[in-house]
């Protein structure tokens, strides 16, 4: 007569996650620094939203100049980014003195920006092309600031720290 209870080989047992993931951690991506550039580039987009709306409210909204408008929002954008970025591109780095990394942010976001516009400027100045379709020059512009701000954020201002 045969048993009720099933044979080792009839047994299911579902797999578990790998040894160095806890209960609740997340299983790695397999492309993490591809993850990373995504997560950073789609946060940098939001961003640009972020200072559109403040120029314009602070300049049609507030009457301020648009120099004036320009910094405030370069200044609410790129606290919005490092705020997103530091919970969601570089979440090992919320541990860190929050006033200190802000700071480096800015700073090395400041950097892409000079790199920015200076490309662009350089493009329109001696890139034919480009002064005829300056969205070339604007293209160029983000993608080398973007490259810049990408590594600076993650080399200086969202560093892991080391034990």
């Amino acid at each position: 007569m045969r048993s009720i209870r099933p044979t080792p080989a009839e047994v299911h047992v579902p797999p578990s996650p790998p040894p160095h993931v806890g209960p609740t951690q997340a299983v790695p991506a397999p492309f993490p620094l591809a993850a990373q550039v995504l997560r950073f580039g789609l946060i940098g987009s939001l961003g640009f939203l972020v200072d559109t709306a403040t120029v314009y409210a602070a300049h049609f909204g507030l009457g301020l100049g648009l120099h004036v408008a320009g910094v405030l929002g370069f200044l609410v954008a790129v606290t919005f980014t490092w705020v997103m970025n530091r919970r969601f591109t570089f979440p090992e780095a919320r541990s860190e003195a929050r006033g200190r990394q802000w700071a480096r942010f800015v700073a090395t976001q400041t950097l892409g920006f000079v790199v920015n516009r200076g490309t662009y400027a350089g493009m329109i100045s001696f890139v034919a092309l480009a002064r005829e379709q300056p969205v070339l020059a604007v293209a160029a512009g983000s993608l080398a600031g973007m490259v810049l701000n990408f590594v600076t954020a993650r080399t200086i201002a969202f560093r892991a720290r080391r034990a």
